[in-house]
């Protein structure tokens, strides 16, 4: 497993919010969900991502797709200067600026919101509400906003999310789900393969032949008792040229790059309410659950348990209450 492979196999959507915005001139929404990342496609007209720290705006024509890293609160407005008239907060609440309950009024079809039924613009958005460790290298490495236009890897993707998207078959939420998880990731290949991209260290090495070896073997398999001796072994190379030159192109050592990498797997882990901390502990290459409290809190600064109780307040885990852009409800109609 990969870096990019980590997004499906670890902290990969559960539940994402999915949509089709429809709107019609003027309009404006202000986005305050402080979700890590929400991936929109504009299907017909054009809209504009207006950063809040005073950033340019970057305009969205049809087929361009836009990666959107947060918390940081955005607006998207059919132009820069429109004042938003909607907010989105945690959870998908959905209000006035005011504070009055929007999301209701403005519900058109199945997983279909806007100002209007046939309005000018259509964007597909998809957020993901849960920040998952085992991607973090990989968000960090990215710009705030990032925007590519379709190409043959993304355009059969997004012409299936935008039919998928108003359906209201058994399994949808996973479908969509996965959907989205596969177009984020064409996305991100597609962002890192450009000419003259900046693609993170970690993401470069894996294309060398002996630290690339190197790291998939500590991807694959972290709770093996690698030593560098091994790693080196496999890689056939000697112990201090892998050493050299894993820490010339990762940026760190191999062992501590191993510690990073169970520790962000044990981070997902403990996510699953299900999963004991000695299961994570054993799952992730420590001998006893002790030893493997002790490295998470020197790396996180919390206890593996005091990790899990802080995701209660999870988007995902926040009742449905009025203003909140609904989930599911088939006989009703509603946006998810």
């Amino acid at each position: 497993m990969d870096a990019l492979a980590g997004l499906l196999d670890g902290p990969r959507a559960r539940g994402a919010f999915l949509l089709r915005m429809v709107m019609e001139p003027p309009w404006a929404v202000r986005i305050e969900d402080r979700a890590p990342i929400c991936l929109m496609s504009v299907r017909r007209g054009a809209a504009w991502i207006v950063p809040s720290d005073g950033g340019e705006p970057v305009r969205l024509g049809p087929g361009d797709i836009a990666v959107v890293r947060g918390p940081d609160p955005y607006t998207v407005a059919d132009a820069p200067g429109t004042a938003p008239h909607a907010l989105v907060g945690p959870g998908g609440v959905c209000t006035t600026l005011h504070g009055r309950p929007l999301a209701q009024d403005m519900v058109l079809n199945v997983r279909t919101w806007g100002n209007a039924a046939h309005g000018g613009t259509a964007v597909l958005v998809g957020t993901y509400l849960l920040d998952g460790e085992i991607s973090r290298r990989l968000l960090d490495a990215l710009p705030p906003f990032l925007t590519i236009p379709a190409d043959a890897r993304t355009r059969p993707l997004l012409d299936l999310l935008d039919a998928e998207i108003a359906q209201d078959e058994p399994g949808q939420r996973v479908v969509l789900d996965r959907l989205l998880d596969l177009l984020l990731i064409a996305v991100l290949r597609g962002w890192f393969a450009r000419p003259g991209a900046d693609a993170p260290a970690w993401y470069r090495a894996l294309g060398d032949p002996v630290v690339g070896t190197a790291l998939r073997l500590l991807q694959d398999d972290p709770a093996h008792p690698w030593t560098v001796a091994s790693l080196a072994a496999r890689a056939g190379v000697s112990r201090a040229g892998l050493a050299r030159r894993f820490t010339e192109l990762v940026g760190e050592p191999p062992m501590a790059y191993l510690t990073g990498w169970r520790l962000a797997v044990a981070a997902d882990l403990l996510r699953e309410s299900d999963t004991t901390v000695e299961a994570v502990a054993r799952k992730v290459g420590y001998s006893t659950p002790f030893a493997f409290s002790a490295a998470f809190k020197r790396v996180r600064g919390v206890s593996p348990q005091e990790y899990r109780a802080g995701t209660a307040g999870d988007p995902l885990h926040l009742p449905d209450r009025q203003g909140t852009l609904p989930r599911d409800r088939s006989v009703r109609k509603l946006v998810p």
